[in-house]
């Protein structure tokens, strides 16, 4: 047993520290097994934090670790070699950033499957949880078909086939295309890709395995097609109307903004990423602060994701998306929370991870700053990360 003390401790489900605090993790199971302030219990170790700030470690369930934020179309190479290369550096820059766990939502190759088997036999270390998504799903010619990195489908019979195929090669969750991107030169934002009935199919397949399905849907009524279709997150979202809002929370369908990846776009790009992604990504940046406000207002559950690995949005830019996120009216706790408590409950993992409760895995973070008063004391370079009470960074 580890009994770590004298920090301030932000478990994730309050809106406040609590001072002068301790916790005990069992160093066999990687488990919180109390906690609580003052002199702390005797156990066989204890580490100091000299009243530092300690929090939960991040979920990201928006990243894309094959793809390439330094180049204007995302790709570091043609090869699967180089894909699971840089993808290995790119979790390493995941896990010292904070984050703890992710969900990927399309990959070149299928390298995520890949990399969590080795992962699991403990051949991949100081790399967050992952839930894997393969290779991503969109209609022939539409946003995200690309020779490497996604299945093409034109039915709801070729959908169910290549669904089938992607969870028996080792996908744990799926990747649908309802809408253009900005990303892709031959369409927009609003048009409406992937079918109802083909997206439904998808997950029909999904949930008989308890699985889920994220769609890419940025403008209607791509956005509208996916919620009929039972999606259970819709990605970006940056078109949210109010009465699919409503129909989100009706559902309990969530909502990943991946605001960082839109700004980053349309600040960082210009003179660098074609005149055409710029303006896609400046001409929505307004109207997705509105339209997400109001959805926040409205109780559509947001979760936290980035986008990781499209242009000028490195691995290292999850702490940045909280400051985005108290844009549209959260309080820096409530930011937090979209990935303690929302992201954790969208993956099905909230009995074990997200949140510094007993019984749950101790992946946490130190800082210097207090995170619950502001939200760039995320941003830390120097953080130290744990995963199971174990330090990795």
């Amino acid at each position: 047993m580890t009994t770590f003390y004298n920090c301030n401790f932000f478990d994730g489900t309050t809106d406040h520290n609590t001072e002068n605090a301790w916790f005990t993790v069992d160093d066999q199971t990687g488990r919180i097994t109390a906690r609580g302030t003052g002199t702390p219990t005797s156990t066989d170790q204890r580490v100091d934090f000299h009243g530092q700030y300690v929090m939960p470690g991040f979920f990201n369930v928006h990243t894309h670790i094959t793809a390439g934020p330094d180049t204007p179309d995302g790709s570091y190479g043609h090869t699967e070699a180089e894909s699971a290369v840089f993808a290995t550096q790119n979790l390493h820059q995941l896990l010292q950033s904070g984050v703890t766990y992710i969900r990927q939502c399309g990959t070149e190759y299928d390298v995520d499957i890949a990399l969590k088997r080795m992962q699991c036999d403990g051949k991949l270390p100081h790399t967050p949880h992952m839930m894997t998504s393969g290779k991503a799903f969109s209609m022939t010619g539409g946003h995200g078909d690309s020779p490497h990195g996604g299945h093409a489908v034109d039915s709801p019979d070729e959908m169910r086939k290549a669904v089938r195929t992607a969870f028996k090669n080792g996908a744990e969750s799926i990747k649908v295309m309802a809408t253009g991107g900005v990303m892709t030169p031959n369409d927009f934002m609003e048009d409406p890709q992937l079918s109802v009935a083909e997206m439904h199919v998808a997950v029909e397949e999904a949930h008989h395995k308890r699985r889920i399905v994220a769609a890419h849907a940025e403008g209607n009524p791509g956005i509208q097609n996916a919620i009929d279709a039972g999606v259970d997150s819709i990605e970006h979202g940056f078109y949210v109307n109010e009465q699919e809002a409503q129909q989100m929370v009706a559902q309990g369908t969530y909502l990943t903004p991946t605001l960082i990846a839109e700004w980053a776009a349309a600040k960082d790009g210009i003179g660098v990423l074609p005149a055409w992604e710029i303006k896609k990504a400046e001409d929505a940046l307004d109207d997705t602060y509105v339209n997400l406000s109001r959805a926040f207002q409205i109780g559509v559950k947001f979760t936290c994701g980035t986008d990781a690995g499209t242009p000028f949005n490195g691995f290292d830019k999850t702490p940045e998306e909280f400051r985005m996120l108290t844009k549209i009216g959260m309080t820096p706790a409530q930011a937090y929370q979209c990935s303690s408590i929302n992201s954790a409950q969208l993956l099905g993992v909230a009995a074990d991870y997200g949140t510094l409760e007993v019984g749950k895995f101790a992946d946490f973070q130190v800082l210097k700053a207090d995170p619950v008063a502001d939200v760039h004391a995320v941003v830390q370079a120097d953080k130290q990360v744990y995963l199971g009470g174990h330090r990795e960074f």
